[in-house]
């Protein structure tokens, strides 16, 4: 017996109630994008290794999936080379291509390469597959989908704005009660100004990260291990634990950060953009968190994550300024703003709240029981009619017996069928039958479309 195929570890298959999902979440997403007038562009799967490998820090190029060279790709190395066994030079003989992983740094090289073709301010989104050498583990996968939306080419915080307006209108859409958190690395950069520890930025903010984690006894613990004076563990005391209004912890942060022009500078962006908010209205609560860090070394101005609120998982959208996307493809000067979707779990977010419309998820509509040739061939014109009129509909394809045909309509949850036999055709009606009541009823081609519209 032949062994039974399988697929990659980190890798899934999606059947057609999950693709029908899926779905559901990207063209809800896309919809809201276009709402706001972002353009869709799409890049390949693979790009360049030179422009992947450098871009993710050590750990992120382990991370990258190389493809290998086709041909003979042991031309050129020595034998001395190949005995080595060293595998990360070797790679790098052997390959000139790797899987995308992310989004962005594509975008980055896509706007470099097409600098005379681009508009600025540039809004673009994609919604494209990336993959990343991991340890699969629940909720971690090595081949998802990254929903991006950014704007280059613009200093503007209108555009903060604007991708926190995205935010809540996609969420409100789904149905998700969401929290959008806020925060900004110049305060972050500020505060670690002011407690005079500006070269443990990193080392501080990872830790007050993990405030909702492990508790303050334990930031604090950690901030000790990292070298962080008592002294400048005490300043971050009150910061740390900041409470009330967004607007009583702005207050807060313009005394606290008063000799910091880097931590003001922060404190201004984010009062602007929490300000303009409060005038347009969310349907969504947005809070200042200061325990946000997200990639510190990439972003460098206003940060953004999202929390669902009725269940347990982590972030499900991010985001946030960097002010030279482009610079590492020799094109400087060009600041961008940018959010993701984490469309997996917000699949999940779904799922547990049993928040699909029952239209996203329903495909055929309606099913033709085949009883035959001339039944078929009736059928048919029908069938013509009714697809004509946006609905959803299939025939059987053989004449088989009715349990079966029946069956095949349950099994899809199609929710009517139609009988056509001797006396429907010669009456130029159908018989259509409501699945879930059993009720049947004779009507005309017209009267079976207006029933199902």
């Amino acid at each position: 017996m032949a062994a039974k195929p399988s697929i990659p570890k980190g890798t899934r298959d999606f059947s057609p109630v999950e693709m029908a999902k899926r779905n559901y979440i990207f063209n809800t997403i896309r919809d809201v994008y276009h709402l706001y007038g972002f353009q869709q562009i799409e890049t390949p799967s693979m790009e360049m290794l030179s422009t992947l490998m450098g871009k993710y820090g050590e750990e992120g190029d382990k991370l990258l999936f190389k493809i290998q060279n086709s041909g003979d790709y042991f031309s050129g190395l020595t034998d001395e080379e190949l005995l080595s066994r060293n595998a990360a030079k070797l790679a790098s003989k052997f390959c000139e291509k790797g899987l995308r992983y992310d989004l962005t740094v594509p975008f980055a090289r896509y706007v470099v390469m097409h600098r005379d073709e681009i508009t600025f301010p540039f809004k673009r989104y994609q919604i494209q597959p990336v993959w990343r050498a991991d340890r699969p583990q629940k909720g971690r996968y090595r081949e998802f989908y990254q929903c991006d939306a950014d704007v280059v080419g613009s200093d503007s915080l209108l555009n903060e704005v604007e991708l926190m307006q995205i935010v809540d209108t996609v969420f409100t859409h789904f149905g998700i009660r969401v929290c959008i958190k806020i925060n900004n690395r110049k305060i972050l950069s500020g505060i670690a100004e002011i407690i005079g520890e500006s070269d443990k930025i990193v080392d501080i903010t990872v830790a007050i990260d993990k405030l909702d984690k492990i508790g303050l006894d334990n930031v604090n613990a950690e901030l000790k291990e990292k070298n962080i004076s008592d002294e400048a563990i005490a300043k971050l005391q009150p910061i740390i634990l900041l409470s009330g209004t967004n607007e009583e912890k702005l207050l807060t942060l313009k005394e606290v950060l008063a000799a910091s022009e880097t931590g003001l500078k922060g404190v201004e962006e984010s009062e602007f953009i929490l300000k303009t908010l409060s005038v347009l209205g969310l349907n969504n609560e947005i809070e200042l968190d200061l325990t946000l860090a997200r990639g510190l070394n990439y972003y460098t101005g206003a940060i953004f994550e999202v929390k669902a609120l009725d269940v347990q998982i982590g972030s499900i959208t991010g985001g946030g300024r960097y002010d030279n996307l482009t610079g590492v493809f020799g094109m400087s000067g060009v600041s961008g703003v940018g959010i993701s979707f984490g469309a997996d779990r917000i699949f999940d977010v779904l799922n547990q709240l049993d928040l699909y419309p029952k239209e996203a998820v329903n495909g055929t509509q309606l099913l033709f029981i085949n009883f035959g040739e001339k039944e078929a061939a009736f059928s048919l014109d029908v069938l013509a009619k009714v697809r004509a009129a946006g609905i959803r509909a299939e025939i059987f394809p053989d004449a088989s017996k009715m349990k079966k045909q029946m069956g095949y309509a349950n099994s899809k949850g199609i929710p009517f069928v139609a009988l056509v036999g001797e006396n429907e055709m010669n009456e130029g009606k159908v018989t259509l039958k409501n699945m879930e009541t059993g009720e049947q009823k004779l009507v005309s081609p017209q009267e079976l479309i207006s029933e199902l519209n």
